[in-house]
């Protein structure tokens, strides 16, 4: 049985978006064009730099790598059909590719969480415990939770979307939002009350504990930051705060949209929005602006490609 085949009449989603004025929508044309084609070079730039550059060889840098790929990596799957829905004025999307979507989503977004908790680790490591850094973040250590973040991801979004099969879609296929989310429960004719609840125990619920986690490590952090001198002090602030705001800024949409009974709210996709457009490009400005090690490295290869 083809896993993808929709259920009764339903065959594609209509996706009203976020306005529907056109002059309103030809600006965010203009604006979701830019942050899409930005977003991609800035986290690709990301990329070559700490793969062209020996001195960000530390397993902080191969993490920040994954980050930036995923980073370029979710915005491709959002921004592309908004942008063609602002254009064309067909929001149409099939019943396949609005479960690939939504997989897709859900699989980079467990990803995403596993490697900012890996990296909150490595500055728990490097910070409270420095003689044993060497140790403890092993490149094959970094390397195995990359596959155990995969095969993490795959489950999580397996699960999200399976118990989204089972419901039946009657029409009608209007809704609000501008993407495939989890809003599409409230267009099933079925009973949508344990797959509501799976999805806010499957994400909400690990959002909001690993984000309490996080939380308690940089209180631990921030503990152990008295006995260092001013300028190692200053030092490891600094990169604490550049993950502590990605973090947030990650987390607490997470936390906001899948928290609660799934039911929808106008500022839902603005929310949405900000963490699937906004947050991929402001995380490679705060790694490179509050990063010198990635700007002097950015500017060495700027450099060497220019001689």
């Amino acid at each position: 049985m083809d896993v993808l085949r929709p259920p009764n009449n339903v065959t594609e989603f209509v996706l009203l978006g976020l306005t529907q004025n056109p002059t309103m929508q030809k600006i965010l044309f203009i604006v979701f064009l830019f942050t899409f084609l930005f977003t991609v070079v800035a986290n690709l730039l990301i990329v070559i730099t700490i793969s062209l550059s020996p001195t960000l060889s530390a397993p902080m840098y191969f993490l920040l790598t994954y980050l930036a790929l995923l980073d370029a990596s979710s915005t491709s799957v959002t921004i592309p059909k908004l942008i063609v829905h602002l254009f064309h004025q067909r929001r149409i999307i099939s019943w396949r590719g609005c479960m690939t979507q939504l997989f897709l989503e859900h699989f980079l977004a467990a990803l995403e969480v596993i490697v900012l908790t890996v990296l909150t680790y490595d500055h728990y490591v490097a910070i409270c415990k420095p003689l044993h850094y060497t140790t403890k973040m092993r490149q094959g250590l970094c390397q195995l939770l990359i596959v155990v973040a995969w095969i993490r991801g795959i489950l999580h979004a397996t699960v999200q979307i399976l118990f989204l099969m089972v419901l039946t879609f009657c029409g009608p296929s209007v809704t609000g939002h501008f993407m495939c989310d989890f809003s599409l429960l409230e267009l099933a004719c079925s009973d949508t009350y344990l797959p509501g609840i799976v999805v806010a125990a499957n994400s909400g619920g690990m959002c909001l504990l690993i984000f309490f986690m996080l939380l308690n490590s940089y209180i631990v952090i921030q503990s152990s930051l008295k006995s260092h001198g001013s300028e190692g002090r200053h030092k490891a602030l600094s990169t604490r705060c550049t993950h502590f705001t990605v973090v947030v800024l990650f987390f607490l949409p997470c936390v906001f949209t899948y928290t609660r009974p799934v039911t929808t709210h106008p500022v839902d996709k603005w929310v949405t929005m900000f963490s699937a457009i906004i947050t991929p490009m402001l995380n490679p400005i705060i790694y490179t602006v509050r990063n010198t090690e990635v700007k002097k490295a950015m500017r060495n290869l700027l450099k060497r490609r220019v001689v």
